[in-house]
């Protein structure tokens, strides 16, 4: 009886840690969505990771327009574009958060601070509000937004997943 206990609590303890919420920039799907890319296939893996083990990402509604803006100007395909970023937009467990006077505050103060540029200083923003992780393929971001949120590359990320 005693060893089944002991079992049963050593299989406990190699659960998957609990879930992790991430704010994921635009970077990242766009990156997954073009496998042409340097890094394609990491940013695909983690998006397809994240969304296997039902890890939140929350993030800013610019997402989406954003995606579909990167995707068109780079492919052409403005119906692809849009049919890519509507299919994000639907995804699982992603929550969109909006632009609210309180987060829009919040991203100038680091714009100014960090300066950062505005698209990701919403994303910083929208990460530190939820106390997510930040994943982004922008160095920039990542490196300036680290004094306010956890920032990580998909690679980090999918360290951590792994």
């Amino acid at each position: 009886m005693a060893a089944a206990a002991r079992a049963r609590r050593q299989a406990r303890g190699k659960r998957p840690p609990s879930s992790v919420r991430y704010t994921v920039d635009a970077s990242v799907f766009v990156n997954a969505f073009n496998p042409h890319e340097e890094g394609h296939a990491e940013s695909l893996r983690l998006l397809t990771a994240i969304q296997q083990h039902a890890d939140p990402i929350v993030a800013p509604a610019l997402l989406i327009p954003e995606i579909a803006s990167a995707v068109a100007r780079a492919s052409g395909d403005t119906v692809g574009a849009l049919d890519y970023a509507l299919a994000t937009a639907g995804l699982a467990h992603l929550t969109l958060v909006t632009l609210t006077p309180a987060i829009a505050r919040l991203a100038a103060e680091l714009a100014t601070t960090d300066r950062l540029r505005g698209a990701d200083a919403v994303y910083l923003a929208v990460a530190r509000r939820y106390g997510t992780t930040l994943v982004s393929r922008d160095e920039e971001q990542r490196t300036r937004g680290s004094a306010v949120a956890i920032c990580q590359t998909p690679e980090e990320a999918l360290g951590h997943l792994d």
